[in-house]
């Protein structure tokens, strides 16, 4: 054997003995290598790393007998590895494609599962499918810490951290609800081995009803199991189906946040827009007086001339954004508050309003150019009511159904009030596609604002055939990613503002197309809970965004993020100009540094109180610095807030910087990670502390 080979046999035995193990009882207590697990577990003759059942029997009995094939796959850079696995039956039938990606700058696997049916005659019954079916074994462990997040629900605790202590024979299912990936619960979260100091941070990629069970087989082991929850089907002759696509980043260090700030440095660097080679910058937006003047709602009011206006009159006051956001209310009909019609009981009339915006929408977003900043636009193509222009020129498309969790949908006689255009239909996504791409090339609209106020899960349920149960949904988030992919193809310069009723489409497949400006739709402007989801949420994503309404301290600094969106009313006598910049200003210093490291600091207790401290901490590891961002809430009766900093360099001298006292103290990093008291003699009040490493030692 040459040395080369033999160098890589005990490079991959190595691997499965440290590594992890579906079939053996081996513990690690080493970091996992990713690129070497991606050999082993893909490796001919072994179990992969998913499993199916198939014609009544699980894989685990044949597909090792299955014809196997390995194809390295040209990958985007040099950290990237890609490979595309095949198994297929004998008789020629069922094919099952692995397409596995592994990035060794952030030790990390992905991979995604389809079957292709290539017989002649319908498959056999595909079901139980585990898109991911993986054991991990560590040493020393006799419990594992399951860290995740409550997903959007419009509530004060939305994103909030959650844990959950496994023990041997206990088990933790989780799903969203509704059919929309992030409604409830997050499908992002870190399995922790705290003896071994290491784990695995999980992402799962699918914008629909996607599963996850994490079970504690014994002392040391740990399986992950996660797939579409009611995928259960055989499959048309030549037909071809995807699964919800798996991320595994195995991470070793002091403690989770490791894992999670190399995760959400891998969603930057692997599962974000890129415009120009570059990860793109989500904008700092406003509006155009939301809401204004009463009865009207949301922007059914607006006109051309009173676009331009406000456009203007930021300009003036020099408070200009990055770019001008028109919402919800500015089609046909959405105006018509005498007939009690509303932004939301006539989308699907997808025409603009002519008597408002005469010449379209080319003259504001022309003003926005002329004025150095961009045009966003709100759409909601999938929510089509009945009556309207969608629904009667295009019944063919429109999905129905019976039962749902939102009662407040459905009509006294059992109907819903809306139909769901059946992106599943190749035929109707091309013509979304087209359509929604021609308005926006029309409008020379810049960013693309995609709403979604509707449960999918009951029309799947109700349009798959027997026999086909989860097609339907299989074949609409297919639709869904083909649809955005052609916006994004077609327009290199576009980003998607991804909605959905405030952050409820939050998954891998959608952070790598889109991003959440407007991350839940909790009542607006509150404070403490837009501090609540920032804590939460910053700990899987780094781009998101949300509003701010006013610009004290405490209220403009509980919006603080990679993006916002100004909600300021500028014609209010109360609000300050000099507020406003003030506010702006701060927004830009901290800014970048919502894209580097995250590190809550108030632990994982109930984050919603009004009687407690809030306080985290960003830190740009390349220079040392940072700042620590904390709030002293209205109930807290204590002046005093002991922190322990984290991720700072022991024998370093760091000077920290209050930015509104000008108050300075200077400490080691071993000192600030054992303890540092923050001041605010004042409840409901904040603070801001600018981090400084000098690189000298006491």
């Amino acid at each position: 054997m040459k040395l080369k080979s033999l160098s890589l046999f005990l490079c991959l035995l190595i691997g499965t003995i440290e590594g992890v193990s579906q079939t053996r009882k081996q513990t690690n207590s080493r970091p996992i290598n990713a690129i070497l697990w991606q050999k082993t577990h893909f490796a001919k003759g072994v179990l992969p790393p998913f499993s199916f059942d198939y014609g009544g029997k699980p894989s685990r009995q044949f597909i090792r007998n299955w014809r196997y094939t390995a194809t390295q796959v040209k990958a985007n850079d040099a950290n990237e590895q890609r490979y595309l696995y095949t198994y297929t039956e004998p008789t020629g039938g069922l094919k099952v494609e692995c397409e596995v990606k592994t990035f060794a700058d952030f030790n990390a696997v992905e991979w995604v599962l389809r079957f292709h049916n290539m017989g002649k005659a319908n498959s056999q019954e595909i079901a139980n499918v585990k898109a991911c079916d993986v054991t991990l074994a560590y040493k020393g462990e006799k419990t594992f810490n399951l860290h995740y997040a409550e997903g959007s629900h419009a509530a004060k605790s939305d994103f909030s951290p959650q844990l959950r202590q496994l023990a041997p024979g206990k088990h933790f299912y989780m799903r969203p609800e509704g059919g929309r990936s992030s409604q409830m619960l997050m499908p992002f979260f870190n399995i922790e081995a705290p003896t071994a100091r290491q784990g695995v941070m999980v992402a799962i990629g699918w914008t629909g009803t996607w599963y996850a069970d994490t079970r504690q087989l014994d002392a040391h082991r740990i399986n992950l199991a996660t797939g579409i929850e009611r995928l259960k089907t055989y499959l048309y002759p030549q037909e071809q189906i995807r699964t919800s696509s798996i991320a595994l980043l195995f991470w070793k260090g002091e403690n989770r946040f490791v894992g999670h700030n190399r995760f959400r440095r891998f969603l930057l660097a692997h599962h974000s827009r890129k415009i120009n080679g570059q990860t793109a910058t989500y904008p700092v937006s406003t509006g155009f007086n939301y809401g204004d003047p009463s009865p009207c709602n949301e922007y059914t009011c607006l006109t051309t001339d009173y676009a331009l206006a406000m456009m203007r009159r930021y300009k003036q006051f020099k408070i200009m954004p990055e770019n001008f956001w028109l919402d919800a209310g500015w089609y046909k009909h959405s105006a018509d508050v005498e007939h009690h019609k509303n932004w939301a009981n006539t989308v699907g009339n997808w025409a603009i309003d002519s008597l408002r915006f005469p010449a379209g929408f080319r003259p504001i977003a022309d003003e926005a150019h002329r004025l150095g900043t961009k045009f966003m636009l709100w759409f909601e193509p999938e929510r089509v009511m009945k009556g309207s222009a969608w629904a009667v020129q295009h019944p063919q498309w429109m999905l129905d159904a019976r039962g749902s969790s939102n009662q407040e949908d459905w009509t006294k006689d059992g109907e819903h009030d809306s139909f769901l255009f059946n992106l599943g239909n190749p035929e109707a996504c091309r013509w979304m596609s087209r359509y929604i791409g021609d308005f926006i090339e029309q409008n020379s609209i810049d960013y693309y604002r995609q709403d979604f106020n509707i449960e999918p899960e009951g029309f799947w349920y109700a349009n798959d055939k027997p026999g086909r149960q989860g097609i339907c949904e299989i074949r609409y988030i297919e639709g869904l990613y083909a649809f955005w992919d052609y916006l994004l193809q077609r327009f290199p310069h576009l980003l998607i503002d991804n909605c959905a009723s405030g952050g409820r489409r939050l998954d891998l497949e959608t952070t790598s197309r889109s991003a959440p400006l407007w991350r839940t739709d909790y009542h607006y402007g509150e404070p403490v809970g837009y501090q609540c989801h920032t804590y939460g949420l910053n700990l899987y994503l780094p781009l998101h965004a949300t509003g701010t309404l006013e610009t004290d301290r405490f209220t403009f600094r509980s919006s603080l993020g990679a993006a916002i969106i100004y909600n300021w009313k500028i014609t209010d006598a109360r609000q300050s100009v000099y507020e406003m910049r003030r506010c702006q200003q701060e927004f830009e210093t901290l800014r970048p540094y919502f894209l580097e490291d995250y590190s809550p600091l108030s632990g994982n207790a109930d984050i919603t109180s009004e009687a407690i401290w809030l306080a985290y901490q960003l830190l740009r590891p390349i220079d040392n610095t940072g700042y620590v961002v904390a709030f002293r809430r209205k109930d807290n009766p204590s002046p005093t807030y002991t922190v322990q900093l984290q991720g700072l360099k022991p024998q370093m001298l760091y000077t920290l910087t209050n930015i509104d006292t000008g108050e300075r103290v200077s400490r080691t990093g071993s000192q600030l990670s054992a303890g540092h008291v923050l001041t605010l003699d004042q409840p409901r009040s904040s603070l801001i502390l600018r981090i400084e490493g000098n690189g000298q030692k006491p």
